[in-house]
């Protein structure tokens, strides 16, 4: 694999709004979907040898407006499933859970389809991500999640997966990741197009 273009999903009325979004499955609003089709000048100077979406449908619709349209749903790209704390914003966890932080503190379990996890399991799903790119020949995209993919970059750098509270990463972004002397570096970072 020569780099990694991660892909940001455009805004969604949770995202913009502040409420974790792990496993429920909002569609992009219409400025998302702007932020999507901004990214097709980027996606079409380059070839990919591997797509890979998550199977949310604001993460698969922001693939196919930004011309992404031959891609691999893979289900290790779901965002962090939030648990208890799905739909809910910081300010209101923070309510009955001063200071919390959820990448120190992790989320409470939930219901049977937002069971929860740690970062440590979101950490394993982005190991075998980056497994699978790193098979690949040249250039690999991943549309994805805010949280996962910032776990995910913590992973590549060989970082725990709780650093990846270090790189802020807004909707309707991209950035890279590659090789510099053979070693894992960010070489763009929530980079926007327009």
């Amino acid at each position: 694999m020569d780099e990694m273009v991660l892909l940001r999903h455009g805004a969604t009325e949770w995202s913009k709004a502040g409420r974790h979004t792990g496993r429920t499955d909002v569609p992009l609003l219409p400025e998302g979907e702007e932020q999507a089709r901004a990214l097709a000048p980027l996606v079409k100077e380059m070839t990919f040898d591997l797509v890979l979406v998550s199977p949310a449908q604001r993460a698969r619709r922001t693939a196919e407006l930004a011309g992404l349209e031959a891609y691999e749903v893979d289900a290790d790209l779901w965002e962090w499933d939030y648990g208890g704390y799905e739909g809910i914003t910081t300010p209101e966890i923070r309510e009955t859970r001063p200071g919390w932080y959820l990448w120190r503190a992790g989320v409470t379990p939930g219901d049977a389809g937002h069971p929860g996890e740690s970062a440590t399991d979101v950490g394993a799903r982005a190991d075998r991500v980056i497994a699978r790119a790193k098979a690949a020949e040249g250039r690999v995209a991943l549309v994805a999640h805010g949280h996962f993919l910032r776990v995910l970059t913590a992973r590549w750098l060989g970082l725990p997966p709780t650093d990846g509270r270090l790189f802020k990463l807004d909707t309707g972004t991209y950035s890279r990741l590659g090789y510099e002397h053979a070693e894992p570096v960010v070489t763009a970072w929530n980079a926007p197009v327009t």
